[in-house]
């Protein structure tokens, strides 16, 4: 516990606190509100860091109106000063510019001390998903009367853990029993801004990437695991440790006993769960027998279930998901794209078997981003991917979905069933790698079940574009839109996974690819040739360093109108994207905040991007502001060789005014020396 300065009336304070609570409705620093709270503040770092249990001042459990249970964190200091520590936004400094936690600040301060054991709780007890911050803080004044400070903060999964101000208090009166309506009416109206839910996203992926990484290494030097059976390690466990609400609990830690009986060796405890969350989640049974057969070969491996000292491998490796990933896929954060972190952090440490011919680099979430408001999706898109990867295309397109349906359809119900509708329905993707297959699984799984359609397969020679799981099993899958990073290695530099997708869109739409970029140049033929017969390339997009590090080769996006042919005499929009408004760097040990930084107006070009594919530069030029001197609309041959932006660059011969004043001015310059020159030689001839 923190020391208190020689000043402090911290004790008199908290008094003051319980005694407005009254007798009965807290609990002091050393009661127990119940084990699976003091269990989360035993796990988590104490708030000087470091192990060691946590002990908030006071502790309270009120009831919402919907019965749901609120722990109430509140910590107590009696200095002038040690109130809170936050930005000029108010926002609190919990954490360095690195997002290591401040521990200094949570230790000195009541209102960042307070919302330390908030986030413990939520950390660390999977029953809450919402917890209040309380930070009271005291101090006498000159004259001999009493300062009160109070301030008030709801965190949950829901907004993220990001702490919301719920009101201007002057004590604690507001959690009696009495008041408990006004507290959770002012609860219901925090919402978070659009740009406030970006930014925590960002820095809750930071976070997933920093504990991955750590565990990553874990696996590596201390459990000798290799990379493959990694990645099916942590899905499966992730899996187990879900469990489905109402059906299945989640797996604890204290589940994984290190018995070595054939049905409850911790390895056999984990695939039972592993099963019952995948029968209880409705897949096809299909999918079932294929994620269950490909998660058997790691977790049936004595090496990790049999017991050292009493645990298993598993029992360890499990202990950490479970309080560093588990956590963060609860709530609303199942819209991270989690898994495509996982995989890129993975497969940092070790090559991907024949990483070289697989190209496995999975494309970043602003460029699949960008790649669907590209193709325009909306709630009525049925989307397909060829070479599905982790499903970041098909998660990003079922964010742009979801968007427009609550955008469009006010009745409740009805919004409900066109969601489940897009995530069952109207998503596709095909994936012949075994551990990227299970990342796409898990991603969509945990997207809300939007798994239904991910298929194990070879795009090229195993699939004829039909459902292959579920109700609709045999049927045509109405694509109309396609969204595609291929495998570089493959025929015309991936072109040939573009041209059996289009081929089989018989109801047109749109498409777009992204690839190396020579292959709009010559290297993608036949196929591009053969694309523009039935297709029209709308726009072709050079792209910045967005592998920076992982991938060596130049890259474009190529956007289709699909099922009309290419006419000569159709404008393509050229765009030179290569300034993005990102700086980037591949440090290994680093986050995305510091690898990848929007350092100039990175949102506002993209957004530009899509316009300009949409309406061209506009009446005067008004769509364009970033790319005047990096846009062109010209026209391409039919002979599919002529697609990159370098091709349709015009240089302009003829002289200009300011060409011809440019020389003059040089003229008159040289003119000038010369005549200095001059008159200094005479000078010293004279000397």
């Amino acid at each position: 516990m923190a020391k208190k300065s020689a000043h402090s009336i911290e004790e008199q304070i908290e008094d003051w606190c319980k005694n407005q609570l009254g007798a009965g409705n807290y609990y002091t620093k050393t009661q127990t509100i119940n084990a699976e709270i003091t269990e989360a503040l035993r796990k988590a770092p104490s708030k000087k860091g470091g192990e060691g249990r946590n002990f908030p001042d006071i502790q309270c459990l009120i009831e919402s109106p919907e019965l749901e249970r609120i722990p109430v964190m509140i910590e107590v200091k009696g200095s002038k000063g040690d109130f809170i520590k936050a930005d000029e936004n108010g926002n609190i400094i919990n954490v360095n510019a690195k997002g290591e936690p401040n521990y200094t600040n949570i230790a000195k301060y009541a209102v960042n001390g307070a919302i330390h054991y908030a986030r413990a709780i939520l950390d660390y007890a999977p029953s809450y998903d919402a917890v209040i911050a309380i930070g009271v803080n005291g101090y006498n004044k000159v004259d001999g009367s009493r300062t009160y400070e109070v301030g008030v903060y709801w965190l949950s999964k829901h907004n993220l853990f990001l702490p919301k101000k719920i009101g201007e208090y002057t004590d604690l009166s507001f959690l009696l029993q009495e008041h408990r309506a006004s507290l959770f009416n002012a609860i219901s109206k925090l919402q978070l801004s659009e740009s406030e839910i970006e930014s925590e996203k960002l820095k809750l992926e930071d976070l997933i990437e920093r504990n991955l990484k750590e565990i990553n290494q874990q696996l590596q030097d201390e459990h000798d695991i290799v990379v493959g059976s990694r990645v099916k390690l942590i899905a499966g466990l992730v899996m187990a440790g879900l469990g489905v609400k109402d059906l299945v609990s989640p797996l604890k830690v204290s589940d994984l006993r290190g018995e070595l009986g054939e049905h409850t060796n911790d390895g056999a405890i984990i695939m039972s769960r592993i099963s019952e969350y995948l029968e209880h989640k409705n897949l096809p049974r299909e999918k079932r027998a294929i994620i269950v057969n490909e998660l058997s070969s790691v977790f049936n491996n004595a090496s990790l279930f049999k017991p050292v000292n009493g645990e298993s491998k598993l029992h360890t490796i499990y202990g950490e998901v479970a309080s560093k990933i588990i956590p963060f896929l609860t709530g609303e954060l199942h819209n991270l794209d989690f898994t495509g972190r996982m995989f890129n952090v993975l497969n940092a440490w070790v090559d991907v078997p024949d990483g070289a011919e697989n190209d496995v680099v999975l494309t970043p979430r602003y460029v699949t981003e960008l790649m669907a408001k590209l193709c325009e999706v909306n709630m009525n898109s049925y989307v397909w991917d060829f070479a599905t990867g982790s499903g970041g295309f098909l998660i990003s397109a079922m964010h742009e979905m979801i968007a427009d349906a609550k955008a469009k359809i006010k009745s409740p119900a009805e919004l409900d069933n066109k969601i489940a509708r897009i995530k069952m329905e109207q998503l596709l993707g095909i994936e012949k790698l075994s551990e990227i297959y299970m990342l796409a699984v898990l991603n969509m799984i945990l997207m809300k079940d939007g798994s239904a359609n991910i298929i194990k397969g070879n795009s090229l020679t195993e699939f004829e574009g039909n459902y292959e799981q579920g109700t609709h099993r045999g049927e045509e899958f109405p694509a109309n839109v396609f969204l595609l990073n291929p495998p570089y290695s493959a025929e015309g530099k991936g072109f040939i996974f573009v041209h059996k997708a289009l081929s089989m869109m018989h109801h047109g739409g749109m498409a777009a690819v992204l690839i190396q970029e020579n292959a709009g140049s010559g290297n993608g033929l036949p196929y591009t040739k053969q694309l523009l017969e039935n297709n029209t390339l709308l726009a072709s997009i050079h792209m910045s360093d967005i592998f920076c590090g992982k991938a060596s080769v130049q890259t474009a996006i190529y956007v289709f109108k699909v099922g009309t042919p290419h006419s000569l005499q159709s404008v393509v929009k050229f765009i030179d994207f290569s300034n993005d408004g990102y700086t980037r760097q591949n440090r290994k040990k680093s986050s995305q905040s510091v690898n990848l930084r929007d350092t100039d107006n990175a949102k506002e070009r993209y957004a530009e991007v899509v316009t300009l594919v949409k309406y061209g530069r506009g009446v005067n030029d008004v769509n364009l502001n970033y790319f005047k001197d990096s846009y062109i609309e010209d026209y391409i041959s039919l002979d599919g060789n002529d697609w990159t932006y370098h091709q349709h660059i015009k240089i302009d011969t003829r002289p200009t005014i300011e060409d011809f004043e440019l020389v003059v001015k040089d003229y008159l310059a040289w003119r000038v020396s010369q005549v200095l020159k001059a008159h200094g030689e005479d000078s010293l001839g004279k000397n």
